[in-house]
């Protein structure tokens, strides 16, 4: 009996183990994927400062859901009001490039919360170079097997606002 409960023991320490370590490395792959994502969306917005929006639309879940409270002010809740947000942007050609610093990423099962500093210029109305130095929250959520963005929460930078 005694080498019964030795042998179950061991058993239920090597499968709590293996569990374990797969969800370590889950989360190890889930936070990669995430950060990919991430860079997709800031490489995404870059283009939309030329004008061009198709990468932006692959980066977002077009479902009901999504939020943008973005630097221009507002809060754009369902797939069509953020799209068109981001259209009326994109129309803006504001140039320049973003890029994040200091990315954290906290990933659970289906959902990821990566926030970071967005630095570098655009080109206001007046056609000079305004400097971006803003605080940014991306939130994702694991769609099918791909994340996709469902929300984007910065800073607001007062010569975008309306």
């Amino acid at each position: 009996m005694k080498k019964q409960l030795v042998s179950i023991a061991i058993m239920m320490f090597c499968a709590v183990g293996m569990f374990s370590k797969s969800s370590v490395l889950a989360t190890e792959k889930n936070t990669e994927a995430v950060r990919v994502v991430a860079d997709e969306f800031y490489s995404a917005l870059n283009a939309m400062f030329s004008g061009e929006l198709e990468p932006m639309k692959n980066v977002w879940s077009h479902k009901n859901d999504v939020t943008y409270m973005g630097p221009g002010g507002g809060f754009r809740h369902g797939w069509k009001q953020v799209l068109a947000d981001w259209e009326t942007q994109a129309a803006r050609k504001l140039g320049g490039k973003v890029e994040p610093k200091d990315m954290r990423i906290t990933v659970g099962r289906d959902i990821a919360i990566v926030s970071n500093y967005e630095l570098g210029q655009n080109v206001a109305a007046d056609g000079k170079p305004q400097k971006v130095t803003i605080r940014a929250t991306n939130m994702f959520r694991n769609e099918s097997g791909k994340w996709k963005m469902i929300g984007h929460h910065t800073d607001i930078l007062p010569y975008l606002q309306k």
